[in-house]
């Protein structure tokens, strides 16, 4: 595996980490493509039973690198061919059959806190901070979080959460709605572990089903809602706007 990205298996559980710890492990093209091949292998592997998704060093992900704005948004084919990796990645997240545990600490912001929220179940640290900044920057959010967050924590506090980009701390995230596990710094990597591999125990076979079913009733057809979010993407991307407001964000 790729530097990018770390990934190792023990008692049948794939742990998945970024890193690019000089960059908060924010979001590149390498990333994404390392992000992949890591979900793929995990995804294809019949004795990986669930997934842990962990970032090195101080942030688990500070969303896009706004350094390589510029390139991402060279041209419409490079860049919807970004976003897509992007997306790809939600797919890989939450259209599979096996359950991702997301142990989150430090900065989830943008695609980072989009990735937080694909996890089926999410251990936090107590000193986590995640907010979205896109529609700030003249962009849009991805990951269907558009369809996810709203069965999160509802229609008015996903709206106020995506369009106002408001930091929020881990133990604001209860009263948003969101049934996360919080806890220390030094145990989110051990508590996530652990549930981990009570998930791996339990029979596969019902486990994928399960995660089948809620997918269907719960949130509906995600590969419309990522359709609409990357057209918006694209668009934003593409708006030189947009990049005007990525330069003053790095001023």
């Amino acid at each position: 595996m790729n530097h990018n990205v770390l990934y190792s298996t023990q008692d049948k559980v794939a742990t998945i980490t970024l890193n690019r710890p000089h960059r908060l492990n924010a979001i590149n093209p390498e990333l994404l493509r390392d992000f992949q091949t890591a979900l793929d292998s995990a995804n294809c592997d019949p004795d990986v039973r669930t997934i842990v998704l962990c970032g090195e060093g101080r942030a688990f992900c500070a969303g896009d690198d706004l350094k390589e704005f510029d390139q991402q948004s060279g041209d419409e084919a490079m860049t919807r061919a970004y976003i897509e990796q992007i997306q790809d990645i939600t797919r890989g997240l939450c259209l599979n059959d096996k359950m991702v545990v997301g142990a989150i600490h430090g900065w989830a912001v943008g695609g980072g806190l989009e990735w937080t929220i694909n996890c089926d179940f999410v251990v936090m640290a107590e000193s986590c901070q995640f907010f979205f900044p896109e529609i700030s920057l003249g962009v849009f959010v991805t990951g269907a979080v558009t369809r996810l967050l709203v069965d999160q924590i509802g229609l008015q506090r996903a709206r106020h959460m995506i369009l106002f980009g408001e930091r929020y701390t881990a133990h604001d995230s209860g009263r948003l709605g969101f049934d996360w596990h919080i806890v220390p710094d030094d145990k989110v990597v051990g508590k996530a572990t652990e549930l981990a591999q009570r998930i791996a125990e339990l029979p596969p076979g019902p486990v994928g089903n399960l995660k089948r079913a809620l997918r269907s009733c719960v949130n509906g057809d995600l590969e419309a809602t990522m359709a609409i979010e990357t057209q918006a993407t694209l668009e934003g991307f593409l708006d030189p706007e947009s990049a005007e407001r990525v330069r003053r964000q790095l001023a």
